[in-house]
């Protein structure tokens, strides 16, 4: 099978910080964007993740306002929520929590009022850029929206054991609209939220990033800002979630006043409380078409500390995928240090039973090339067992290898041949922008090789940067940069070698 690869090279000028092309752009040349008259969408969209000039990590955060979801978010479980959290000046904070039976956030089942005292400490030394913090709840009230919920969760908190929970709904209670039940009080004694799997533990993980977001083209030029909380992540296993400690972040809220726009359900989510949860908008459920581009809007943070870029290329015609992965060890995704190449098969899609409005997939990798971008990963695949993770002893920086014939790389965790069960989902956005998410991946780093490990969650969406174009393109390795030849086409050209000291300092001595 061809390989496929739309100039993926590009991502790696994070190494230079500089532009990605030799030839200087005029205005007239460049949108309100800054994208490039003649720049393809994936490119653009690849070489906008770099641009860390526009984004800004506060240190220490400043946590102090009023931060909301965007849309609809999904947990593990799986759980439909959004979110809308109120920190003082005097580090108390009031926290709702709005659930719902359906993924569009529009039937809701009940809501938690949820308050307490947080405290910032230091930053992370697990997580780079983020910040520790502890937190102590004073209490938490939960309000039924209708006399199912109020059945199924009082059902569970009865049979909560100790704590006084027992029996702390009595059998045949009537649901009471706007009846606020306290569930959790630290000057009673009393937490009775085992049972709802409720913990507050997102508080633990924090960072706050400013960015600036260009104003539509219909507007004057210029840019407007965004704030973004990242708060840690929900372990994927239910039993896990009252023991975990994040490592990674879920979907961020954004500022009340410093949101993206536009942005219908933030005004609702804004206005809304305990006693009146946020309907949002309804949206229509789009087909799963996935052949096409599709690119990652973020440097993405996963468990246990990595840092990355998704690049996937869905060839529909015969069910045929590609998958760039660009490691990092920085949240800003500025220092690469190996990237990995993966392609394969996958199914037609069915609905999901358990997750609505999702689509069950099954994906097997057949082959996989990896590159070492800095020292540290060169030395590590070098130290690899024999027969384990492609020629042994011969990983060079950002040399390409094949680790198919090895059945993958038992170093980096592949392996080879392998199938995957998945979860997508697909949305568009207030741009009119397709959006792709992937099932969340396990906490533990496993991989969903079983359909009982299928995720109910999902991973930062990808953006679709181009549409299907039924043929494969050439494969770029990402060891270099666009420059033209002597005639006119694009040429390679290496990218400078980050030297392994500086990059040591650099983990120890910057936030970012």
């Amino acid at each position: 099978m061809g390989q496929s690869w739309c100039f993926i090279g590009l991502l790696l000028a994070y190494a230079s910080g500089k532009k990605l092309w030799d030839v200087p752009a005029s205005q007239a040349q460049q949108h309100s964007t800054g994208k490039l008259l003649w720049e393809p969408q994936c490119q653009y969209q690849l070489r906008h993740l770099q641009d860390s000039a526009r984004i800004s990590a506060l240190l220490p955060p400043r946590l102090e306002g009023h931060w909301i979801s965007t849309g609809c978010e999904v947990r593990p479980g799986p759980e439909f929520l959004t979110r809308s959290y109120l920190f003082y000046s005097n580090r108390l904070f009031k926290a709702y929590q709005f659930y719902y039976w359906d993924p569009s956030c529009r039937h809701p089942s009940h809501s938690l009022v949820i308050k307490g005292k947080l405290r910032l400490r230091q930053a992370s030394w697990i997580t780079q850029g983020a910040t520790e913090a502890d937190y102590h709840l004073h209490k938490v009230g939960i309000v039924f929206h209708s006399q199912r919920a109020m059945q199924e969760i009082s059902a569970r908190i009865n049979q909560t054991s100790g704590g006084g929970c027992s029996g702390f709904f009595p059998p045949g209670r009537s649901w009471a609209p706007g009846v606020l039940y306290e569930v959790l009080s630290a000057k009673e004694g009393r937490d009775c939220t085992t049972a709802l799997g409720f913990a507050m533990h997102e508080l633990s993980l924090v960072r706050v990033e400013k960015h600036y977001e260009p104003l539509l083209q219909t507007q004057p030029s210029g840019s407007r800002t965004v704030e973004e909380l990242y708060l840690g992540d929900i372990h994927t296993k239910w039993s896990e979630r009252l023991h975990y400690r994040p490592t990674g972040y879920q979907r961020p809220l954004q500022s009340a006043v410093h949101h993206v726009h536009p942005c219908p359900a933030c005004g609702i989510i804004y206005r809304s409380d305990e006693h009146h949860p946020p309907i949002l908008p309804a949206k229509a459920e789009l087909p799963m078409q996935l052949s096409g581009r599709w690119v990652s809007a973020h440097c993405e943070v996963r468990p246990a500390v990595l840092f990355l870029t998704r690049y996937f290329i869905f060839h529909g015609t015969n069910r045929t995928w590609e998958g760039y992965y660009y490691h990092y060890s920085d949240p800003l995704c500025k220092q690469p240090t190996f990237t990995i190449y993966a392609s394969g098969h996958y199914t037609k899609g069915i609905p999901s039973s358990i997750v609505r409005g999702g689509t069950e997939l099954a994906f097997k990798v057949t082959c996989a090339r990896v590159t070492a971008m800095d020292q540290v990963t060169v030395t590590m695949l070098n130290s690899s067992e024999p027969g384990t993770c492609g020629e042994t002893g011969s990983w060079s920086a950002r040399i390409e290898q094949d680790i198919t014939l090895t059945n993958g790389c038992l170093a980096l965790g592949i392996k080879l041949p392998h199938t995957e069960y998945e979860l997508f989902k697909m949305e568009q956005d207030m741009k009119d922008r397709s959006l792709l998410f992937i099932g969340e991946r396990p906490t533990d780093g496993s991989s969903p090789d079983r359909p009982e490990k299928r995720p109910t969650s999902y991973q930062a969406p990808l953006i679709q940067c181009a549409g299907a174009t039924g043929v494969f393109s050439k494969h770029i390795s990402p060891s270099y940069l666009g420059k033209e030849d002597n005639n006119g086409n694009e040429a390679l050209k290496p990218l400078p070698v980050t030297f392994l000291l500086s990059l040591m300092a650099m983990q120890f001595l910057r936030w970012d």
